[in-house]
């Protein structure tokens, strides 16, 4: 009863304080005079009895003096709730901690962008119940596509110019149902028969693609690229995207009936952090971490994406000259390590030396599979070096080859860093835990 007092006690002072201006002489002075009983009451430890006979008289005055303050209805205390929650969530966000989800996987195998997992044959494919426990754990998503007629799968790569799967376009979709989002629609072709597939508008197609119908080659291009060379193409007109146009098709090989399935597979979600923004308020951020940057002020990216969020590794202070030499340095394992083959990764240098500073920097070095070194690029192409301008920051991503960072785009304004990521709270998988 003290305690439910003490309660009694907090609601008189607010309306005391709301409406002492507004109130006539002798309410105010009821009200005071109640609200001083309770407290006496509280103070003296009064029995159980007397002290609720001194809030009834207290809780009566409230009724006829709180006005917009008490009482209040159930309506009304919830939307003071969620809006003062609201406030406290955006707060949060704002100045401390926020989340972060990764789209693509220009850092992997650090973090993990949206990836696939794609099934050979139909009885591969998750039951009901399983999906739903799939999209739980890992944000999987389904898709399938079922052949239109009999035929052979065949894939557009390009117009003799360009390279790609240039058939696409992006479209209007919603997010859960409800919230309007972009997509990236992509046709494939069963004979002339068309099949579309939408999927995000970060989704890296092209690498699902390659892992279901060349698997074993290094990218998508490269695999089409053979075909054309071993004549396995024909040029086509087609029109269903607007004005007519010639595309060259390549033929997979893959022969499907109606009514098979051509593809499928589910689309696991990317890695989600909580993101620490207050540290580098008080630090300079140190060469090898996480680095979450905003994308509005840099010129290449505002201008393709817009103002967004990314996530790169930070390999260059003011000051620093940073280049990338031809070859790997030589593993302090045995010769019969697990370091991955090819020619196309280089070293990341800083100011004359291999950068230090995180584990993802030696393996790329190294090319410690998976990680397959830095590939020589824009800024940073062979013979290059880059020296970073005061108040700004180079990134680049541990997945060299297929990361768009800034060997393309340029320097990060300092104003425009984020902070660090903390936590991958999201999917609960073995990388479930801190970032690294």
């Amino acid at each position: 009863m003290r305690g439910h007092a003490a309660n009694w006690l907090e609601l008189a002072e607010k309306v005391y304080n709301f409406r002492r201006d507004a109130l006539p002489a002798a309410d105010l002075a009821e009200l005071q005079s109640r609200t001083a009983l309770v407290r006496t009451n509280l103070k003296e430890k009064s029995d159980v009895s007397k002290l609720q006979l001194s809030i009834q008289a207290l809780e009566d005055v409230l009724r006829r003096t709180g006005g917009k303050v008490y009482p209040k209805s159930s309506l009304v205390e919830n939307i003071e709730f969620f809006l003062v929650a609201a406030i406290v969530i955006l707060g949060i966000r704002t100045y401390f901690v926020q989340p972060f989800k990764i789209p693509t996987n220009s850092m992997w195998p650090s973090y993990y962008g949206m990836t696939p997992e794609i099934f050979a044959k139909a009885a591969d494919e998750p039951g009901t119940a399983e999906q739903a426990a799939r999209f739980l754990m890992l944000g999987a998503r389904s898709r399938r596509i079922d052949a239109p007629i009999d035929g052979e799968v065949m894939i557009p790569f390009g117009n003799g110019q360009s390279r790609g799967i240039v058939y696409n376009r992006i479209v209007n979709g919603r997010s859960w149902l409800v919230i309007p989002t972009k997509l990236k629609e992509y046709t494939l072709f069963v004979g002339g028969s068309p099949m579309t597939i939408r999927v995000p508008l970060d989704y890296n197609f092209d690498k699902t693609l390659n892992d279901a119908f060349f698997p074993g080659e290094r990218s998508l291009d490269e695999a089409l690229g053979k075909l054309v060379q071993s004549g396995r193409s024909e040029f086509r007109t087609v029109s269903g995207q607007g004005r007519p146009e010639t595309l060259r098709f390549i033929k997979t090989g893959r022969m499907v009936r109606a009514g098979e399935r051509v593809l499928s597979f589910d689309i696991l979600t990317g890695d989600q952090l909580f993101v620490d923004r207050m540290s580098y308020h008080f630090i300079q951020p140190p060469v090898g971490s996480g680095f979450v940057f905003r994308t509005g002020n840099i010129a290449d990216l505002s201008q393709e994406f817009g103002d967004q969020y990314y996530i790169k590794r930070l390999v260059g202070t003011p000051g620093d000259e940073i280049e990338i030499l031809r070859g790997k340095v030589p593993s302090k394992n045995t010769p019969n390590d697990n370091r991955s083959t090819g020619d196309q990764g280089g070293v990341l240098m800083r100011n004359g030396k291999p950068i230090e500073g995180a584990q993802a920097f030696r393996k790329n070095n190294e090319r410690v599979a998976p990680f397959g070194g830095y590939e020589l690029r824009g800024i940073l192409a062979a013979g290059q070096k880059a020296t970073v301008p005061d108040g700004k920051f180079l990134a680049l991503g541990d997945n060299s080859r297929d990361s768009y960072d800034s060997r393309y785009w340029g320097f990060v304004p300092g104003k425009d860093v984020v902070g660090r990521p903390l936590l991958i709270y999201y999917p609960f998988t073995r990388r479930w835990g801190p970032a690294k």
